[in-house]
């Protein structure tokens, strides 16, 4: 097929790749994740000379997804990968680019579901009890971990925290998240005690317009691999069993929340997730561990010594 600028491929990427900045308002991170993806698949349409987005057939996608599956990639990288290229030729179609979607109906590998790794409230109460807020690092780190386990928020969110998002009269702070949709989470008390106990150290280092609210010793904005490092640190320094990083505070504490109310929607609302089949894998943690409780518990359970 003779090649047109509204037919060509890298054309239409660049077409996509503004249309996500603007309409869906996408992280500039999860554009460039995009970005790249979609352009190692046109990578391999050139080299079979396609540069046509009508060229491109169910049949090109299934060849794709066979060199994906000899690199050795695993299931859950190649349903991502095949995701972004689903939802490019979606776009496409949506435009009238192109007059099929060779991507409509093409199956992809299932995704293993692997249950988050989490720590039990005795493991969190401790952990956390023997770190004293007594200088300027230790207060701050301890008012993140307690933070990251009493509100259930991502890394990304934590770092984006203002003194502004904090009511701490009412105990609550506001929560930016994915797509820049904003939530209320609860503060819990000890975190909440942390939180005041931090302040009286970060006012003697923030200058006057430095709203974050976690910040360094020179009074700049904590990057995310310094909250994820300090993590670490506390884990190792305090032996705990398994690295220690903010998604297992966080997943500890829907898990906790969870088997305390069963009440899915209040997780999924706490945790900001837009779909309740995200938040539905702390069901079947919660199962787990029920099932470990009953294999321990119950008479007719217990193995034979």
């Amino acid at each position: 097929m003779a090649d047109t600028s509204e037919t060509r491929i890298e054309h239409n990427l660049e077409r996509y790749l503004a249309y996500i900045a603007v309409e869906k308002n996408l992280s500039e991170k999860t554009i460039n994740s995009y970005a790249v993806t979609l352009q190692a698949f046109i990578n391999f349409l050139s080299a079979r000379n396609i540069d046509n987005s009508k060229d491109v057939s169910v049949h090109t996608l299934r060849g794709y997804l066979a060199q994906l599956h000899k690199q050795g990639l695993k299931s859950k990288s190649i349903a991502q990968k095949m995701s972004s290229i689903r939802s490019f030729f979606s776009f496409l179609a949506q435009q009238k680019l192109i007059d099929i979607n060779p991507a409509k109906g093409l199956r992809t590998p299932k995704i293993e579901k692997h249950l988050p790794k989490t720590l039990d409230v005795d493991e969190v109460s401790i952990f956390l009890d023997q770190i004293q807020a007594v200088d300027f690092i230790s207060s701050r780190d301890k008012a993140i971990m307690e933070l990251f386990y009493s509100s259930g928020i991502r890394l990304s969110e934590l770092q984006g925290l203002t003194l502004d998002d904090f009511d701490l009269n009412d105990a609550f702070i506001r929560v930016t998240g994915k797509g820049n949709k904003t939530r209320i989470a609860p503060i819990g008390q000890k975190a909440m005690a942390s939180l005041k106990v931090w302040l009286t150290f970060r006012k003697l280092h923030a200058t006057d317009d430095q709203t974050a609210m976690f910040i360094t010793s020179s009074g700049n904005v904590l990057k995310q691999r310094s909250i994820q490092a300090r993590l670490e640190y506390w884990g190792k320094q305090l032996a705990l069993p398994a690295r220690l990083h903010p998604h297992k505070l966080r997943h500890s504490c829907a898990s906790h929340f969870l088997e305390s109310s069963s009440d899915l929607r209040a997780v999924q609302e706490l945790l900001g997730h837009a779909d309740l089949s995200t938040t539905q894998i702390y069901t079947h943690l919660d199962f787990q561990h029920l099932a470990n409780v009953y294999d321990s518990a119950h008479p007719r359970a217990k193995k034979k010594k």
